[in-house]
Protein backbone atom coordinates (compact mmCIF):
# COMPACT_ATOMS: atom_id res chain seq x y z
CA UNK A 1 0.00 0.00 0.00
CA UNK A 2 1.77 3.58 -1.25
CA UNK A 3 1.95 6.19 1.62
CA UNK A 4 0.34 9.18 1.97
CA UNK A 5 3.37 11.25 1.30
CA UNK A 6 3.65 8.87 -1.95
CA UNK A 7 0.19 9.59 -2.79
CA UNK A 8 0.40 13.19 -2.05
CA UNK A 9 3.40 13.48 -4.49
CA UNK A 10 1.89 11.64 -7.20
CA UNK A 11 -1.14 14.17 -7.14
CA UNK A 12 0.89 17.17 -7.49
CA UNK A 13 2.92 15.03 -10.47
CA UNK A 14 -0.06 14.27 -12.35
CA UNK A 15 -0.78 17.65 -13.08
CA UNK A 16 -3.79 18.35 -11.88
CA UNK A 17 -3.36 19.48 -8.54
CA UNK A 18 -0.72 22.32 -6.87
CA UNK A 19 1.06 21.91 -4.22
CA UNK A 20 -1.65 22.51 -1.41
CA UNK A 21 -4.13 20.74 -3.43
CA UNK A 22 -1.82 17.18 -3.26
CA UNK A 23 -1.51 17.51 0.65
CA UNK A 24 -4.97 18.60 1.23
CA UNK A 25 -6.89 16.38 -0.64
CA UNK A 26 -4.86 13.16 0.40
CA UNK A 27 -6.28 13.56 3.67
CA UNK A 28 -9.70 15.01 2.48
CA UNK A 29 -11.23 11.43 3.98
CA UNK A 30 -9.49 12.30 7.74
CA UNK A 31 -10.85 15.79 7.94
CA UNK A 32 -14.01 14.77 6.45
CA UNK A 33 -14.57 16.97 3.11
CA UNK A 34 -15.22 15.53 -0.33
CA UNK A 35 -12.36 15.59 -3.27
CA UNK A 36 -13.89 18.90 -4.62
CA UNK A 37 -13.80 20.96 -1.40
CA UNK A 38 -10.36 19.87 -0.55
CA UNK A 39 -9.32 21.13 -4.27
CA UNK A 40 -11.27 24.32 -3.93
CA UNK A 41 -9.63 24.89 -0.66
CA UNK A 42 -6.15 24.56 -2.51
CA UNK A 43 -6.62 26.72 -5.46
CA UNK A 44 -4.53 30.14 -4.59
CA UNK A 45 -2.01 28.30 -2.72
CA UNK A 46 -0.27 27.05 -5.63
CA UNK A 47 3.46 28.76 -6.50
CA UNK A 48 3.58 29.37 -3.34
CA UNK A 49 0.79 31.34 -0.88
CA UNK A 50 -1.00 33.20 -3.44
CA UNK A 51 1.09 33.04 -6.38
CA UNK A 52 3.24 35.58 -4.66
CA UNK A 53 6.17 32.54 -4.21
CA UNK A 54 5.40 33.07 -0.37
CA UNK A 55 4.96 30.00 1.94
CA UNK A 56 5.28 26.63 -0.11
CA UNK A 57 2.02 25.73 -0.95
CA UNK A 58 2.67 22.13 0.68
CA UNK A 59 3.00 23.70 3.49
CA UNK A 60 -0.38 26.16 3.96
CA UNK A 61 -2.23 22.79 2.56
CA UNK A 62 -0.40 20.76 5.95
CA UNK A 63 -1.70 24.32 7.70
CA UNK A 64 -5.44 23.46 6.30
CA UNK A 65 -5.46 20.16 7.43
CA UNK A 66 -3.78 20.13 10.60
CA UNK A 67 -6.52 22.62 12.16
CA UNK A 68 -9.40 20.85 10.19
CA UNK A 69 -8.37 17.63 11.99
CA UNK A 70 -7.60 19.10 15.44
CA UNK A 71 -10.13 21.53 15.57
CA UNK A 72 -7.98 23.42 18.15
CA UNK A 73 -5.88 26.44 18.10
CA UNK A 74 -3.44 26.26 20.25
CA UNK A 75 -2.75 22.12 19.11
CA UNK A 76 -2.51 23.22 15.40
CA UNK A 77 -0.14 26.26 15.90
CA UNK A 78 1.52 23.94 17.60
CA UNK A 79 2.07 21.00 15.18
CA UNK A 80 2.44 23.67 12.41
CA UNK A 81 5.33 24.96 14.57
CA UNK A 82 6.88 21.62 14.37
CA UNK A 83 6.26 20.80 10.75
CA UNK A 84 7.48 24.08 9.83
CA UNK A 85 10.80 23.82 11.60
CA UNK A 86 11.29 20.01 10.29
CA UNK A 87 10.47 21.62 6.57
CA UNK A 88 13.31 23.96 7.17
CA UNK A 89 15.64 21.88 8.65
CA UNK A 90 15.23 19.14 6.13
CA UNK A 91 15.17 21.79 3.06
CA UNK A 92 16.37 25.09 4.05
CA UNK A 93 13.77 26.89 3.79
CA UNK A 94 9.71 27.14 3.78
CA UNK A 95 9.27 29.88 1.02
CA UNK A 96 8.97 28.37 -2.43
CA UNK A 97 10.84 30.85 -4.30
CA UNK A 98 13.14 30.13 -2.55
CA UNK A 99 13.24 26.35 -2.29
CA UNK A 100 12.37 26.66 -6.35
CA UNK A 101 15.76 28.40 -6.59
CA UNK A 102 14.45 31.80 -8.28
CA UNK A 103 16.95 34.63 -7.81
CA UNK A 104 19.80 32.35 -6.59
CA UNK A 105 19.40 29.49 -9.43
CA UNK A 106 19.65 26.74 -6.97
CA UNK A 107 17.31 24.34 -6.88
CA UNK A 108 16.45 23.14 -3.17
CA UNK A 109 14.21 21.15 -3.31
CA UNK A 110 11.77 20.45 -6.11
CA UNK A 111 7.70 20.56 -5.95
CA UNK A 112 7.40 16.83 -5.41
CA UNK A 113 9.62 16.67 -2.60
CA UNK A 114 8.02 19.67 -0.81
CA UNK A 115 4.99 18.04 -0.98
CA UNK A 116 5.97 14.65 0.18
CA UNK A 117 7.96 16.31 3.10
CA UNK A 118 4.77 18.45 4.26
CA UNK A 119 3.04 15.15 4.17
CA UNK A 120 5.24 12.90 6.28
CA UNK A 121 5.64 15.45 8.71
CA UNK A 122 1.63 16.31 8.71
CA UNK A 123 1.49 12.84 9.34
CA UNK A 124 3.35 12.76 11.99
CA UNK A 125 1.16 15.33 13.75
CA UNK A 126 -1.71 13.57 12.92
Amino acid sequence: MESRKQIAAEKLMCGTHNCAQAVICTYADIIGIDEETARNLGNSFGAGMGNMEGTCGALVGAGIVLGMATKDKAMARKGMRQIMTQFQQSNGATQCKLLKGVGTGVVLRECSGCVADAAEFLEEQL
